[in-house]
């Protein structure tokens, strides 16, 4: 049995499709069901689903039986948006919830793999090195409190490890970066900038992105590290059949590429020239703007993980053709 939290969410929900379509078993979904969720589960018709205030109870009796033992838990559930302010829910749902498990995970010798998040680099100026000891986390100035309450957990399992504290038999945190791929659309502005140009190219809009405050910096030229959702999962399910391997680790592609590129690789998708009007960035949020984030891969490269990332314009022409641009855009069964 296998454990997936945040898994009707948009990384949860690929990964649960993956699962499925691997016959890995008994897959049990830990998440509240809204409306905008409700179709991501579409492609894992038989997982059972858990509300989150049902999670302990469920995990009290999931030792019961050989078939009731879990296998893995796949940690994915957060509050994710970057501009939530509510500092105590966010302790509670991306830090108590995630030592909870990590505790579970260790006394009954489960795997537990963990969403982390490269919102932990801030604004980047401290680089993106995946070093998972203390100092190398605690250094990081993330410029939100989602991207605090990921660090402060990723720095709790890393003063576990030096205390030697009882530790899960495998362990790792992936810091994603720019994430885009099907079942993201629940997120609403929270997604990524795929669909929002590509529902601006289908209505015969131009694309329209932030300008460039900085003069270093052309208008579209800010950078980031995009990364296909199916490569996320892909790195999950590797660790998955890989429990030797344990450690904080980036997941992107250790390819930056600027907006302008992806709205072009939209635009080709959909068989069009480019079109691009630029915005001023708000005033709100112009201050910590970044303009360049790109994973470290080494570490995760060291660790033996060989595959290739799909390129942006490939990413994006599968979103596009078998997901934005049909009439039903969620992962199919």
């Amino acid at each position: 049995m296998i454990l997936v939290t945040g898994g009707a969410g948009f990384i949860g929900s690929n990964l649960v499709a993956a699962l499925t379509r691997r016959g890995s078993g008994r897959i049990v979904v830990c998440d509240r069901l809204c409306d905008a969720k409700r179709p991501n589960l579409r492609a894992a018709p038989q997982a059972e689903v858990i509300a989150p205030e049902d999670l302990q109870d469920f995990l009290a009796g999931a030792d019961l039986s050989r078939a009731g033992r879990l296998a893995a838990i796949f940690h994915m559930g957060a509050i994710s948006s970057t501009t939530e302010s509510d500092m105590d829910a966010l302790f509670e749902a991306n830090v108590a919830l995630s030592r909870m498990l990590w505790r579970v995970a260790a006394e009954r010798s489960i795997p537990l793999i963990y969403a982390s998040s490269a919102a932990t680099y801030g604004d980047g100026g401290l680089g993106f090195d995946d070093d998972g000891s203390i100092d190398g986390i605690a250094r990081l100035r993330p410029l939100n409190p989602y991207g605090w309450s990921k660090q402060v957990f990723d720095l709790w399992v890393a003063w576990a490890l030096a205390g030697r504290n009882a530790a899960p038999p495998q362990w790792a945190g992936l810091r994603f970066f720019n994430v885009y791929g099907p079942n993201e659309y629940h997120k609403k502005g929270q997604q990524s900038v795929v669909p929002q140009v590509a529902r601006q190219a289908m209505a015969g809009q131009p694309a329209r992105l932030f300008r460039s405050h900085r003069t270093d910096v052309p208008d579209g030229g800010q950078k980031r590290d995009f990364i296909w959702v199916g490569d996320c999962v892909d790195v999950m399910l590797w660790l998955y059949d890989n429990p030797g391997v344990s450690g904080l680790f980036n997941v992107g592609t250790g390819k930056a590429r600027s907006f302008a590129d992806l709205a072009a690789a939209v635009f080709a998708a959909l068989g069009e020239p480019p079109r691009i009007d630029y915005v001023d960035t708000p005033a709100a949020i112009r201050a910590r703007y970044q303009y360049f984030t790109e994973a470290r891969m080494q570490r995760l490269r060291t660790a033996g993980y060989d595959r290739p990332f799909t390129t942006l314009e490939d990413g994006v022409r599968e979103y596009v053709a078998r997901h934005l641009a049909t009439n039903d855009p969620y992962l199919a069964p």
